[in-house]
């Protein structure tokens, strides 16, 4: 008689999932990956990758290793009065750069797609199609607006964390708030 469930001891199984989502995702784009795909590619179950990782959001995140989750930055960016909207937005930012693990998972993300233009093509496909779409929904906005809030903050990150120009690499973060976040506020209620 066959046994059921999990197989006893070691298993591999998550990371072929992953392996599987990053070939998939590269070679076919966000667009054309599925869920079925990844688990043909990794030779399980569907039911699988969704015990895993539940949706393939989730699984693109995982498998460019991004610390974000999206269904939570719109959530985040949503919960609370509109005209704080932008200080949420930047202080999330300013906090995952802050953190070890995730300020190194965007460094590496960073370096990945401005050498490498698979990962760029992917990371613009997530961008544009998942997180762009959720937020100018959730917000109310054109995608050129908040694809130029979300410009603005990467801008901000890459001169603190990546190039370090002095006063903003070693500014309080609260400073920072108070002067960009009334700019950012700007492309939400343009008036």
């Amino acid at each position: 008689m066959a046994r059921t469930g999990r197989r006893p001891g070691q298993t591999e199984t998550r990371e072929d999932i992953l392996a599987a989502a990053r070939r998939l995702f590269g070679e076919r784009g966000y667009d054309g990956t599925t869920i079925r795909g990844i688990a043909a590619e990794a030779g399980v179950n569907p039911a699988l990758v969704h015990h895993f990782f539940g949706t393939k959001d989730r699984v693109f995140v995982a498998a460019l290793n991004l610390p974000i989750d999206p269904g939570a930055v719109v959530a985040r960016l949503t919960d609370g009065p509109r005209e704080e909207t932008a200080q949420r937005l930047l202080r999330m930012f300013l906090e995952l750069w802050r953190e070890p693990d995730s300020r190194a998972s965007f460094l590496a993300l960073v370096r990945s797609v401005s050498t490498n233009e698979r990962a760029a093509m992917m990371l613009r496909q997530f961008i544009e199609r998942v997180m762009l779409t959720r937020l100018a929904e959730a917000l109310d906005i054109p995608k050129l607006r908040l694809t130029g809030m979300v410009a603005q903050v990467m801008g901000i990150a890459m001169v603190r964390h990546i190039v370090g120009v002095e006063p903003i690499a070693s500014a309080d973060e609260e400073e920072i708030v108070a002067m960009v976040a009334p700019v950012l506020q700007r492309y939400l209620d343009p008036s």
